[in-house]
C-alpha cells in the first residue's frame, strides 16, 4: 500500500461512511416497505373476508386469480421431548437440514479427531470494522 491516499485509517473512514450510508437508505426503504406491506395486508383481509363471504377458495381477474389457502406452521417448546421424539420415531427428517455453525465449531474444536461423514467446510478470511467506543 504504497499510495498515501490507501492507508488503513483512510480506508476504515471510507468503509464507515459507506456503512451508514447503507444503514440510513436500509432504515428508509424498511420504513416506506412498512408502509406499503401494512396497505397491502388490509387488502388480503378484505379478500379473504370477500373469500368467505362468497364460500369460494379462488377467484379470476383480469388482475391475476386470488387464491385463499390454509397455512399452518408448526413449531415446539420443549426441544428436548422433540429430539426424543423424533429419535424413538427415527423421524430426524421432521427437521430443515442446516448445520448450526457455532455449534459445529464449538463441537469440531471440542472433538478434534470427530469428523462426521459428508461434512464440508469452507473458510476465508473478511473484514470488519467496529466502531469506537469513545
Amino acid at each position: 500500500m504504497s499510495d498515501d491516499k490507501q492507508t488503513p485509517v483512510r480506508l476504515a473512514k471510507v468503509f464507515r461512511k459507506m456503512e451508514a450510508a447503507r444503514t440510513k437508505l436500509q432504515k428508509e426503504f424498511d420504513d416506506a416497505d412498512a408502509v406499503i406491506a401494512g396497505q397491502m395486508d388490509v387488502v388480503k383481509n378484505q379478500l379473504l373476508e370477500l373469500c368467505n363471504e362468497l364460500g369460494v377458495s379462488s377467484l379470476k381477474t383480469e388482475y391475476g386469480t386470488i387464491t385463499r389457502s390454509t397455512k399452518t406452521r408448526y413449531w415446539t417448546g420443549d426441544w428436548s421431548s422433540m429430539h426424543s421424539f423424533l429419535k424413538e420415531h427415527d423421524s430426524l427428517d421432521l427437521l430443515e437440514r442446516r448445520i448450526h455453525q457455532t455449534n459445529m465449531k464449538t463441537f469440531l474444536n471440542d472433538y478434534p479427531d470427530l469428523h462426521p461423514p459428508g461434512l464440508n467446510a469452507d473458510s476465508h478470511y473478511s473484514i470488519s470494522i467496529t466502531k469506537n467506543k469513545s
